[in-house]
C-alpha cells in the first residue's frame, strides 16, 4: 500500500506535534515542512527538545 504524501505548513507546536505523529505512525510519508522564519538548525532543535 502507498503511503499518503503530506507536507506539513508551519512549525508550531501543532507542526511538530503533526511530524513526530507520522514518525512514530509511519503511516504517512512527509515530503515537506514549509516555515520561512526558522532555520533548519532551528527546526530540528525543537523536534528533538519537545
Amino acid at each position: 500500500m502507498v503511503k499518503p504524501k503530506v507536507g506539513i505548513n508551519g512549525f508550531g507546536r501543532i507542526g511538530r506535534l503533526v511530524l513526530r505523529a507520522a514518525v512514530e505512525k509511519d503511516s504517512v510519508e512527509v515530503v515537506a515542512v514549509n516555515d520561512p522564519f526558522i532555520s533548519i538548525d532551528y527546526m530540528v532543535r525543537k523536534f528533538n527538545v519537545e
